[in-house]
């Protein structure tokens, strides 16, 4: 094996161990916002049966 060759290969491992990291973030980054996104959702229906409940009792 020549020096080239042994670059090579370290090169290739290093960026799949660098890929590897960044696709774990982004799974995390997007797993984050899609959590967000539910909750958000759910606040908004859960608000507005409150705020119904809370409109036919005073009626």
């Amino acid at each position: 094996m020549n020096k080239s060759t042994i670059w090579s290969v370290l090169g290739g491992i290093l960026a799949i161990i660098i890929a590897w990291w960044l696709v774990n973030v982004l799974f995390s980054v997007l797993a984050f916002v899609f959590k967000l996104l539910v909750v958000a959702v759910v606040a908004v229906i859960v608000f507005f049966v409150i705020r119904s409940l809370f409109s036919s009792r005073r009626d």
